[in-house]
């Protein structure tokens, strides 16, 4: 982690986000442009309590990985947490960014007993199970989930 930086962003329009979201509609991903969306019209600003959005940056400060946690908006139970808007540049995969940036996001929440998540690809069910994720819908809209406690 020395070349790179990993900060909690507290307000996302002061952050250059423009081209992470570039390179991963280009993958056919759409939810960082949701995550910009969401936080520009207060829809979703990872404010509520237990809530943080992540990034890592590069050595010239460009943004390379985002990914962060919210009180879960489809359970109706308490503590349960959801992963959301978690991308990692295509040319920093493989690095170990993505899990650093998962355990972080992990080790920030004491409000959450269950962390779940949501993924169609194979590579991010491998990903997250790697991390000691379930591969189960137990909980709504959800493929995954951890138990913290």
């Amino acid at each position: 982690m020395e070349n790179y930086k990993l900060r909690q962003i507290g307000n996302l329009s002061k952050t250059k986000i423009d081209t992470l979201v570039i390179e991963s509609q280009n993958e056919g991903f759409h939810f960082l442009n949701r995550l910009v969306k969401d936080y520009e019209n207060g829809t979703n600003k990872f404010d509520k309590p237990g809530e943080a959005l992540y990034s890592i940056f590069d050595v010239n400060d460009k943004l390379i990985a985002i990914g962060g946690i919210n009180v879960d908006p489809y359970s109706k139970e308490n503590g349960i947490g959801r992963l959301r808007r978690f991308y990692v540049g295509k040319a920093y995969r493989k690095k170990g960014l993505g899990r650093i940036l998962v355990q972080r996001i992990i080790n920030h929440t004491a409000t959450f007993r269950v962390i779940v998540l949501n993924t169609d690809t194979e590579q991010g069910d491998l990903f997250y199970k790697s991390l000691g994720f379930e591969k189960e819908p137990l909980y709504s809209n959800s493929t995954h989930y951890l138990k913290l406690r």
